[in-house]
């Protein structure tokens, strides 16, 4: 009896794994950014294996700002201040996976730090787990 059920619970979390690793990638894309400094451009938000990765389009323009950052509101209305956007020289953070306590996204701001002032945000037709 013993044998069964350590055979069972071996297939069954072998079936969690394999389900969970077939999940497929969701996609989503964001309305236009509206803002007074930040208002070109959407966010492509994908899920893979629970993990949030955010990127801003190729005809996003940073914001000539000081300190333009990545903030994330979730659908409880948490904001989450995260990476810089201006990194070295003329490159930028196009792309953010989320950390993990990010359980979700309502909308995605421009906000700058320097300035604690909003710049843009746009959001997805719902909300992004």
């Amino acid at each position: 009896m013993r044998g069964f059920a350590k055979a069972l619970t071996l297939l069954v979390t072998l079936v969690a794994v394999t389900t969970a690793a077939a999940m497929p990638v969701k996609t989503w894309t964001s309305k236009q950014f509206m803002g007074g400094k930040a208002n070109v451009g959407t966010v492509t938000a994908t899920v893979d294996g629970g993990k949030i990765t955010l990127r801003l389009s190729d005809d996003f323009k940073v914001p000539d700002t000081p300190a333009p950052h990545w903030q994330i509101v979730d659908s409880k209305g948490n904001a989450f201040l995260l990476n810089r956007l201006v990194i070295k020289g003329d490159k930028y953070n196009q792309e953010i996976v989320l950390p993990a306590y990010v359980k979700d996204v309502a909308k995605v701001q421009i906000w700058c730090a320097w300035a604690e002032a909003l710049l843009g945000e746009t959001s997805f037709d719902t909300i992004v787990k």
